[in-house]
């Protein structure tokens, strides 16, 4: 898959995306990842890309011009359009599932703005969605395309050693994921589940699946509205709800 950025600030992506499972994915082949400056696509000695907002008001607003050529160019290298994504808190949020169906897209192009934003028209030109990491407001798209870069990028065949180290994962099935333990089994007093060293797959699997039910009803319940639960799994959430009120019960 190949991912092609479009910043400002080119040289943020290279300490990143040489690091770590992205970077083994690099060298194996599996992603491919061009940085591209928008400043080089400017038309005028200063190289300038951004100018007073028209109506007035506070900052400044990048140009479409450059940003329309960069992507033009991009176009030219990759031999067809890709998906063009711009990063922005009035996108929609970064979902699991989102990540799962771009990561199906041969090509993405990212869109990094800055300083007070884009140029509304070239996001209307150009621009196929707007998508956003939360309801906050970040210096610039760069640290936010990171984000959806790593979270893509694991969804695609390879670049993890195994499809159980992300299908089990939080958010994947619509879950909360199970808390994990490692040696030393006793650790300041306190020990891992018996279960857990019981060496019985079936049953481990079974508590693992239980502990991502109530983590989620306890932390995340409003992933439960969309969950696919089985009979079991609302049984089991009864359980929950009626141990937490007859604990209430109790407190009074």
């Amino acid at each position: 898959m190949r991912f092609d950025i479009m910043t400002l600030f080119p040289d943020m992506f290279d300490r990143v995306f040489d690091q770590s499972i992205i970077g083994r994915a690099k060298e194996k082949g599996l992603l491919e990842l061009h940085c591209h400056q928008i400043r080089e696509y400017t038309k005028n000695k200063q190289m300038q890309v951004d100018d007073y907002p028209y109506g007035g008001g506070m900052g400044m607003v990048m140009f479409p011009q450059p940003i329309a050529d960069c992507f033009r160019a991009v176009c030219e290298q990759v031999g067809e359009r890709p998906h063009l994504i711009y990063m922005s808190p009035q996108g929609k949020t970064l979902t699991q599932q989102r990540a799962i169906e771009l990561a199906q897209m041969p090509n993405l192009c990212i869109l990094c703005g800055h300083y007070e934003g884009v140029d509304e028209r070239v996001l209307e030109a150009i621009v196929d969605e707007q998508i956003s990491i939360g309801d906050y407001v970040l210096t610039g798209g760069e640290i936010p395309a990171m984000a959806l870069v790593d979270c893509v990028s694991r969804m695609i065949p390879g670049v993890l050693a195994d499809e159980v180290c992300f299908t089990e994962e939080s958010h994947f099935a619509g879950l909360l994921e199970y808390p994990q333990y490692t040696r030393p089994a006793e650790w300041e007093g306190r020990a891992v589940p018996e279960i857990l060293l019981s060496g019985h797959h079936g049953n481990i699997a079974k508590w693992r699946h239980q502990q991502s039910l109530e983590r989620t009803y306890r932390l995340r319940p409003e992933m439960l509205e969309t969950a696919p639960l089985t009979d079991a799994d609302r049984a089991y959430l009864e359980s929950l709800k009626a141990e937490e009120e007859s604990n209430d019960d109790t407190a009074i």
